[in-house]
């Protein structure tokens, strides 16, 4: 069992908040994904997806988690923590949005509430993985103080390795 307190599996910020995944997130998580050009995935892929993304937080007390608009209500992408490339001792933090929601500072907004919830885990270091061409992940993740470790080369390209400490 993890020495780490479990994460808070709900967070709110001025504009978002962050809650555990529903089945109901399936269409719109489907939609997000096709985002990135390969098609869209089947739904009921996706909802096993989910499933399976709320069982690994019962089993690792950490939690990727869709994020909406407070005042909109709409699912906008997610954010959290992952195994990733990494451990659950020094997890990835993970975030994916709408394009339409780009340029608003929703990443960085969500990203600094789950770097505290992180924090209040009793964590010490968090990673981020992240390709080389995304220039505006990169930028969120420098405005919350990572730096980065190194780079990897792997199937899909560069991989930047980045990372934070906690207080």
């Amino acid at each position: 069992m993890s020495t780490y307190k479990t994460m808070a599996y709900h967070l709110e910020t001025e504009r978002l908040i962050m809650r555990p995944w529903a089945e109901s997130d399936a269409p719109e998580f489907c939609a997000l994904l096709s985002e990135r050009g390969n098609g869209t995935p089947p739904v009921e892929r996706i909802r096993t997806a989910v499933a399976k993304l709320l069982s690994a937080t019962e089993e690792t007390g950490i939690a990727l988690l869709p994020v909406q608009r407070r005042d909109e209500g709409d699912f906008i992408g997610y954010c959290g923590l992952i195994i990733g490339r990494t451990t659950l001792e020094e997890p990835e933090i993970a975030y994916e949005l709408f394009q339409r929601v780009h340029g608003r500072g929703y990443a960085t907004e969500a990203a600094a509430a789950v770097l505290d919830a992180a924090a209040a885990t009793g964590r010490k270091r968090l990673w981020s993985t992240v390709g080389t061409w995304n220039g505006p992940s990169l930028r969120v993740l420098e405005k919350l103080g990572f730096e980065r470790d190194r780079v990897s080369t792997e199937e899909n390209g560069e991989v930047a390795w980045l990372t934070r400490a906690l207080p």
